[in-house]
C-alpha cells in the first residue's frame, strides 16, 4: 500500500479500464485524465477549455506525464470521458479528495439533496437531475455525490453515498427524507454520529416526542435524563434566547411504552 505522504493523483485513477481498443490510443489514458482534472479544478468548463489548458501549461504536465504524443484534442478528450464508466471514475475521484482533505474530529458533514438546474430535456420529456451530495464545514467541500436514479429517491441514494465516504469521527446532518433507521445504523457502522431532522413524515415518533417534552416541560421532567443549555445573544437589535432541551433517544422510547 503506497504511504499517503507518497501518494499523488495518478496512485488514484490508474485502476480506471481503458476503453479503446489498442490501434486507437495515441494518448496515454492517465494524460488525458490528470490534464482533464486538473483543468476543470482550475475552471475549465468544456473539452476545448481543457485542451486550451492542457496546452498553456504542457511544460508543467510533462515534468510528471509522458504526454509522448502531446496534448490530446479536445475531440479526443470527449470521446475517452464518453466511454469511461462514470461510477468507476467518481469512485476514484471522491477517493481521490477524501485522501487530499483530512476530515477533522467533529466536523459537520451536511448531507443533501438538489435538482441541477437546467438538466431538464423538455424536447425529450427527460426529466432534471437530482443528485444527493456531502458537504463537509470546515473544508468547504464537496466530499462526494451521486446522482439519483429516477426509478429511486433520496432514502436508496443517501446510503450508497455514505459508502463511498470516509466519515469517521465527523458529525452527519441529514433533513427529514433520511430520517430512517437504515441510514442511522449506516452512520453508526461508519464510526460517525448524526443528527437526523425529524417531521410529521415519522408519524409515531414524531408525535411521541412532541408528547413526551410537552409533558416533560410540564412536569420538569420528572425520572428522566434531560439536559439543558441557553443562550443568549445580542443580534439585529434585540435579544434572542434560545433554550435547549436534550435526551437520549431510549428516554422518548421509554415514554412511549409507559403510556
Amino acid at each position: 500500500m503506497i504511504s499517503k505522504d507518497k501518494q499523488t493523483i495518478i496512485d488514484f485513477f490508474f485502476i480506471i479500464p481503458d476503453p479503446r481498443i489498442d490501434r486507437t490510443k495515441h494518448h496515454k489514458l492517465m494524460d488525458i485524465l490528470v490534464v482533464s482534472i486538473c483543468a476543470i479544478i482550475c475552471g475549465a468548463n468544456n473539452f476545448v477549455a481543457i485542451e486550451n489548458f492542457g496546452k498553456v501549461r504542457e511544460d508543467w504536465f510533462k515534468t510528471f506525464l509522458d504526454l509522448n504524443g502531446g496534448i490530446p484534442s479536445h475531440d479526443t478528450i470527449s470521446r475517452v470521458f464518453s466511454l469511461i464508466d462514470p461510477k468507476v471514475l467518481q469512485q476514484c475521484f471522491i477517493q481521490w479528495l477524501q485522501a487530499s482533505i483530512a476530515v477533522v474530529k467533529g466536523e459537520v458533514i451536511s448531507i443533501d439533496g438538489k435538482t441541477m438546474r437546467g438538466s431538464k430535456d423538455k424536447v425529450n420529456n427527460t426529466p432534471a437531475t437530482h443528485i444527493v451530495s456531502a458537504f463537509a464545514s470546515e473544508s468547504k467541500m464537496v466530499l462526494g455525490e451521486i446522482a439519483i436514479d429516477k426509478k429511486s429517491n433520496e432514502i436508496t441514494a443517501i446510503p450508497k453515498l455514505l459508502d463511498l465516504l470516509l466519515i469517521a469521527g465527523s458529525i452527519v446532518t441529514i433533513d427529514a427524507m433520511g430520517t430512517q433507521k437504515k441510514i442511522a445504523k449506516k452512520i453508526i457502522e461508519k464510526e460517525a454520529d448524526y443528527v437526523l431532522s425529524l417531521k410529521a413524515n415519522q408519524g409515531n415518533l414524531h408525535k411521541d416526542t412532541i408528547d413526551f417534552f410537552e409533558n416533560g416541560l410540564t412536569n420538569g421532567f420528572e425520572n428522566s435524563d434531560v439536559d439543558f443549555f441557553e443562550t443568549i445573544e445580542k443580534s439585529h437589535g434585540r435579544l434572542e434566547k434560545r433554550q435547549y432541551w436534550y435526551t437520549k433517544g431510549s428516554e422518548v422510547h421509554r415514554y412511549e411504552n409507559s403510556r
